[in-house]
């Protein structure tokens, strides 16, 4: 390990100074914004979120029809709830007249034969 030498300031320095030249020179050579390719890349972009955003459109529209299409459900649901407790209440309210009507009857039966007997 003889060949192994401790680098000084001045190395450091230097290597800093380089490191900092190389990334100066990689940007340098970057394409510039009027260059047809970084235009090329950018209109695909453009296109890509355009679709993107027409999807997110398109997607949105479905989610609003079927929450419409839920939201008819539900009321057609609620109105055929509503409709079958009214049947259901006139229905009850029928028989319950029926069963008083049968009642009523009996008792004045029962009273007939009672006046009959005396």
């Amino acid at each position: 390990m003889s060949g192994f030498r401790e680098p000084g300031f001045t190395d450091r320095q230097k290597a800093a100074q380089q490191a900092k030249r190389n990334l100066l020179d990689k940007f340098k050579a970057q394409p510039g914004h009027d260059d047809p390719e970084v235009a090329k890349r950018r209109a695909e972009r453009e296109a890509i979120a355009a679709n993107r955003e027409k999807a997110r459109v398109a997607r949105e529209a479905e989610k609003a029809e079927a929450r419409r299409r839920e939201e008819e459900a539900a009321a057609a649901e609620a109105t055929r709830l509503a409709r079958e407790k009214a049947e259901e209440e006139a229905r009850q309210a029928a028989v319950e007249a029926d069963q008083k009507a049968k009642r009523d009857a009996r008792y004045a039966a029962r009273k007939e034969r009672g006046k009959k007997k005396r």
